[in-house]
């Protein structure tokens, strides 16, 4: 079996902190939490309209969830609360841990792309706005395929576009549903532990070959097993 020489990024959550839209949930509902339903619920929504076979981008989505929890709570969601919802998704910060975490991996020699569910954006990406593009090799998002993570055909799609097997990738992510969208396909896996996050032990599932509760952590690990 290949050993990994591309590691390929989760985005929303797994490098950029999404914890950071928290106050405007809380404006709009008058709690916080409300950020972590809403995510879940475009995580939940994305799959169904995936295998319903349609697709609308996940900032679209995203502004339909929130429009739908405002019917659920009997909060009025006014236009303003989502071209600032819109706003708050494209500009989230990357977490504190992340800028070691990737410097470390390129030291190690290992080239660094990202796969995102966000479609590309005019003026530069959230990944771009939050000062990580410097790492980044390639930047893919599923729109190009019109099917959300963790489709097989994303993750193949990746694989094409570099000309190289599933097997001499890894994906990272802070979502198990994620990795094993790509271990299906033949990719090596690491888990970020995120607040919320956690490996699923289910028989036979396949499991990361790495977890850490921070990006560095995952990144010493890799680099202990692959080089």
């Amino acid at each position: 079996m290949a050993i990994p020489s591309i590691i390929v990024f989760d985005v929303n959550e797994t490098l950029l902190d999404i914890e950071s839209m928290a106050p405007f949930f809380e404006t709009v509902f008058g709690e916080k939490a409300i950020l972590r339903e809403w995510f879940n619920q475009v995580v939940l929504y994305s799959n169904a309209i995936t295998l319903a076979g349609y697709y609308k981008t996940f900032f679209a989505l995203g502004e339909a969830v929130l429009r739908m929890l405002g019917t659920i709570y009997g909060v009025p969601v006014k236009p303003h609360d989502l071209d600032e919802l819109r706003v708050r998704m494209l500009t989230m910060p990357a977490h504190k841990d992340v800028p070691e975490g990737l410097q470390l991996l390129r030291e190690a020699g290992f080239r660094l792309m990202t796969l995102t569910n966000s479609p590309p954006e005019k003026g530069g990406t959230p990944l771009e706005r939050a000062g990580l593009g410097r790492f980044i090799e390639r930047q893919f998002s599923v729109n190009s395929v019109r099917r959300f993570k963790p489709a097989p055909e994303v993750y193949h799609l990746v694989a094409e576009l570099l000309r190289v097997a599933p097997s001499e990738m890894c994906l990272v992510a802070a979502h198990t549903w994620d990795t094993l969208g790509a271990q299906s396909v033949g990719f090596a896996a690491a888990l970020v532990t995120r607040t919320g996050n956690a490996p699923l032990p289910l028989d036979g599932l396949p499991q990361p070959q790495a977890v850490a509760s921070d990006l560095p952590g995952v990144a010493r690990r890799l680099i202990s097993i692959w080089r």
